[in-house]
């Protein structure tokens, strides 16, 4: 499955149900986009430190996916759809939900616009 960044934020703040849900997840998965969104909000947090001692270990057992050129195609077809509907979603969550039709993860997040995305399956804790 791949995090959202509030479900990252989850699951280091140790909420039951995130922590659950990640934990019955067999692959875990953060796009690149995720871990700068939740980087810069490390930057900007008083347990910075805390943070960042969480995240490294955390990293080492996840798979990170990179925008890579294959990703464009699945970008400008998610973007295009939403576009269409008259119902775009946030930047960085397009490439999230590319990532994820790629791939052919699942999306962990609390943010129902991704349940816009055809073909993209979204999970809730």
């Amino acid at each position: 499955m791949i995090l959202d960044t509030n479900a990252l934020s989850a699951f280091a703040d140790n909420i039951p149900s995130a922590v659950k849900a990640v934990s019955t997840a067999g692959l875990v998965a953060i796009p690149v986009v995720v871990l700068g969104e939740y980087r810069y909000g490390i930057a900007h947090s008083r347990r910075a430190r805390n943070y960042e001692q969480w995240l490294r270990p955390f990293l080492e057992t996840c798979q990170i996916l990179e925008i890579t050129e294959e990703t464009i195609p699945w970008y400008v077809g998610v973007r295009s759809e939403l576009r269409h509907l008259g119902r775009p979603i946030p930047a960085n969550d397009v490439w999230i939900a590319a990532l994820g039709r790629q791939h052919g993860l699942p999306v962990l997040s609390r943010d129902a616009h991704f349940d816009r995305v055809k073909g993209l399956r979204r999970l809730s804790w």
